[in-house]
């Protein structure tokens, strides 16, 4: 492999978990909003009822959020939590307008997509999820060095 194709792999390492990392630090972010009161708490003052719509989504956000910060179970994860926000825009947003703009739904949309792309990458090189995957396909390995 060249050593230009090796830096571009390894800013594209590099972008993708600061993709992860990022986005989930600000979906766990808006999951404590509405479940701690965390950054003032929800707009309002309105009060969390844990298991309404709002409570369910807070849930989602804050556990899934450290989930794909962490990179644990991308894939699920980051497909529900798209799922999550298809579901937010159409329900909150589109009714107020046609256009994410207008609307107010440009939040709801990007992430939607970002974990759309999460879930078909899975958690990158620089993942829990890969760490277990390292450590699984050494274990075979381990054991059988160990018995010769």
């Amino acid at each position: 492999m060249t050593n230009s194709k090796m830096n571009k792999e390894r800013a594209s390492q590099i972008a993708y978990f600061l993709l992860r990392v990022v986005s989930g630090l600000l979906f766990l972010q808006a999951g404590g909003l509405i479940l701690f009161g965390w950054f003032g708490g929800m707009p309002g003052g309105a009060k969390l009822h844990l298991m309404s719509q709002t409570g369910i989504g807070g849930i989602l956000e804050f556990f899934g959020g450290i989930a794909i910060l962490l990179g644990l179970g991308v894939r699920p994860v980051a497909f529900v939590l798209s799922g999550t926000m298809a579901v937010a825009y159409w329900q909150f947003h589109a009714p107020n307008g046609m256009w994410p703009v207008q609307n107010e739904g440009q939040q709801a949309v990007l992430f939607c997509f970002i974990f759309l792309y999460l879930a078909a990458q899975g958690g990158g090189e620089w993942s829990l999820d890969a760490l277990i995957r390292r450590r699984r396909e050494d274990a075979p390995n381990a054991v059988w060095a160990k018995n010769s």
